[in-house]
């Protein structure tokens, strides 16, 4: 049986770069559904489910960091890939992205084929993934950390943790090499991927971002250590 055609949500206020992503990405072999606001995706969402979010953030009524901070709550949406699109040149609006839960980002104006490659990756990448969590029954305890990978869950003290896809691989990594520094590299290829695009802060901004939900206090973590100039240990 062949198999479906990835299915890719496009939101963006302007109509020429829904028609760009759309026309181009069809062309690729999946599927795109465009929309013109948040609003209608969000609705949208309630009959089916894409493989993979291309969310503006400059948009009227809620912008794209709000889209990809309520995606990364929601159980059914939270670890589907999410590209950001920003005509902003600063920095912290692409670490905010990064932060709230996006995979990858582009600023306008961008290069079709850049982007067909990043999407291409993306998919691939969390078809790898869900392979490796289906293919998974151990349940790693360290401390008062329990990882399932089977259930795709962490618990701290009992508790369940919301962690995005990759923030559940870095811990998951982390601490099958508890005590063995992993330096940035290294965590960007095994979970970005060999053909990810970004470049090494990506991991330090997720490493942040799960500091936050897993320390008592990200100031001063007592689980990841920070090897200055390497990368991170799990202690």
């Amino acid at each position: 049986m062949a198999k479906a055609k990835e299915l890719i949500f496009a939101v963006d206020d302007e109509a020429h770069i829904l028609e760009l992503i759309k026309y181009n990405l069809e062309e690729d072999g999946y599927q795109v559904k465009t929309f013109t606001d948040g609003e209608i995706l969000l609705q949208e969402l309630e009959s089916s489910v894409p493989d993979l979010f291309i969310l503006d953030i400059m948009l009227p009524g809620r912008d794209g960091l709000e889209l990809c901070r309520l995606l990364r709550q929601k159980t059914n949406t939270r670890n589907i890939p999410i590209i950001m699109l920003t005509a902003r040149s600063e920095e912290i609006d692409k670490v905010l992205g990064l932060e709230l839960g996006a995979d990858d980002y582009l600023t306008k104006p961008f290069g079709v084929r850049e982007l067909a490659a990043r999407v291409k990756a993306l998919l691939r990448r969390a078809e790898r993934l869900e392979d490796k969590e289906q293919a998974a029954s151990e349940i790693l305890r360290h401390g008062d950390i329990v990882i399932d990978c089977a259930r795709h869950e962490v618990l701290k003290r009992g508790e369940p943790l919301q962690l995005t896809y990759k923030e559940f691989e870095l811990l998951k990594m982390l601490v099958l090499h508890k005590g063995i520094v992993l330096t940035r590299e290294i965590l960007l290829e095994k979970i970005w991927g060999y053909d990810y695009l970004g470049d090494t802060r990506t991991v330090d901004v997720h490493i942040r971002y799960l500091r936050q939900k897993l320390e008592d206090d990200s100031e001063h973590p007592v689980y990841i250590k920070t090897i200055r100039g390497i990368g991170y240990r799990w202690v």
